[in-house]
C-alpha cells in the first residue's frame, strides 16, 4: 500500500512538473484564447471579440493543443481546469496575466 501511494504521488509530481512547464511556454494570447475555449466560445465568436481573423484563432487553437498535448477543446479545457488557467463559476479561479502589461 505504501509504495502504490508513493508511486501515485510521483506520477502527481511528474503530471505537475508537465503542467508547470506547458504554462511558461504558452503566451499571453494563447492564454486568453484557452479562457475564451473554457468559456465556450467557437473560434469565429473569439476572432470577433478578439479582433483578429479567425484563421489566426485557428493556428493558435491548434498551437495550443500542440503545446498542451491535448487532442481537442474538451481534453483542453480540462488540462486548463487542473492547471488553474480558467475559472468556472468561482470555482478553480485564477487570474490570466495582464495583456497590457
Amino acid at each position: 500500500m505504501i509504495g502504490s501511494q508513493a508511486s501515485e504521488i510521483d506520477s502527481q509530481n511528474s503530471t505537475n512538473e508537465v503542467i508547470e512547464s506547458v504554462q511558461h511556454d504558452l503566451s499571453k494570447r494563447e492564454l486568453e484564447i484557452v479562457e475564451l475555449v473554457a468559456a465556450g466560445l467557437t473560434n469565429q465568436e473569439i476572432s470577433q471579440q478578439l479582433e483578429i481573423s479567425k484563421r489566426t484563432v485557428d493556428n493558435h487553437v491548434s498551437n495550443i493543443l500542440s503545446k498542451t498535448a491535448t487532442g481537442n477543446r474538451v481534453a483542453l479545457v480540462r488540462w486548463a481546469l487542473q492547471s488553474g488557467k480558467v475559472c468556472i463559476d468561482e470555482l478553480n479561479c485564477c487570474r490570466l496575466p495582464d495583456a497590457s502589461l
